[in-house]
């Protein structure tokens, strides 16, 4: 997909959201920032990425760690301004554990302080284009997406991806009710004209419509059977985990997981398996799937 010169996308793996970066004369500007884990990785390439330019924003989608966990990193390098959803700022302010999904998944991030909150259907100029926030609730129940009517460009972050969308956390841990936000959010995107999204997980993409057909018929799925999300999701964060600490002692597997208290809920609320059947499944399914090894006790990220 061709993007327009002044938009540059760092394209990252999964453990750290894509870097968008939008170059202006006036000032550069950086929506998501990627793990904690990879802060260094994140400023090396913002370096190389600037070329001496200053860099005077940096906007989130959401605040995931995957995404928010370089805003502290990248603020005290450039000094920029950090803007982030309006819905997200509570959690942030007080730097809510659960509320973050950082410890209760087994995850962390850097606390930062933010100077803007962003809501649905606010102007912003980036890069010399016009955008438009607009809401983006089902993974991420605040979450924003970022629109250039001109350009006709969605930069999604985690309401859309090429093969799919983000886990849809609400649903996960009783909070229902997002199944039908992530369907809206994939209808919003379906009456826009879109020549070419910027996901926050893998290259951009210019087939929207396959995409959304590819969404909506997961998104289908998962309604009809919520414990297949379950399931996916277990697998997801687990995978996620292994990239983090790149490797996990299999004996240790179970202290592992009890310590990250949202594998029990899901397992409680949908799934009601065995604590060692459960952690059969996941190192076995993942293993099936090539996203882990088993090297001498070791489960080893692929």
């Amino acid at each position: 997909m061709n993007l327009p010169p002044q938009i540059q996308v760092l394209q990252r793996g999964w453990l750290s959201s894509n870097n968008i970066l939008l170059h202006d004369a006036g000032g550069c500007a950086l929506i998501d920032s990627g793990y904690v884990a990879h802060a260094a990785q994140t400023l090396a390439l913002l370096e190389q990425a600037l070329g001496g330019k200053a860099l005077t924003r940096l906007i989130n989608t959401h605040c995931h760690s995957d995404h928010m966990g370089g805003n502290a990193a990248v603020q005290r390098a450039y000094g920029c301004s950090i803007a982030i959803p309006e819905g997200e700022a509570p959690a942030i302010a007080a730097w809510d554990d659960r509320l973050l999904l950082l410890g209760y998944t087994g995850q962390s991030a850097e606390r930062f302080a933010f100077d803007q909150t962003l809501s649905a259907g606010e102007r912003l100029s980036l890069g010399g284009l016009d955008w438009e926030a607009i809401a983006a609730p089902g993974h991420d129940p605040y979450a924003l997406m970022y629109y250039a009517p001109e350009a006709r460009i969605l930069i999604s972050g985690d309401a859309l991806w090429q093969n799919g969308f983000g886990l849809i956390f609400s649903e996960l841990i009783d909070k229902p009710g997002a199944f039908a936000d992530t369907r809206a959010t994939l209808e919003t995107i379906a009456r826009l004209d879109v020549a070419g999204v910027i996901p926050g997980h893998g290259a951009p993409f210019g087939e929207v419509g396959r995409a959304l057909e590819t969404a909506f018929q997961r998104l289908d799925a998962y309604e009809r059977d919520p414990g297949k999300l379950a399931r996916h999701a277990l697998k997801v964060m687990l995978s996620f985990s292994l990239m983090i600490h790149r490797r996990i002692e299999r004996a240790a597997l179970p202290q592992f997981l009890s310590a990250r208290p949202i594998y029990a809920d899901i397992n409680r609320r949908f799934l009601g398996l065995p604590d060692a059947e459960l952690q059969e499944y996941l190192v076995r399914d993942l293993q099936r799937a090539g996203a882990l090894t088993l090297e001498d006790g070791w489960l080893l990220a692929a």
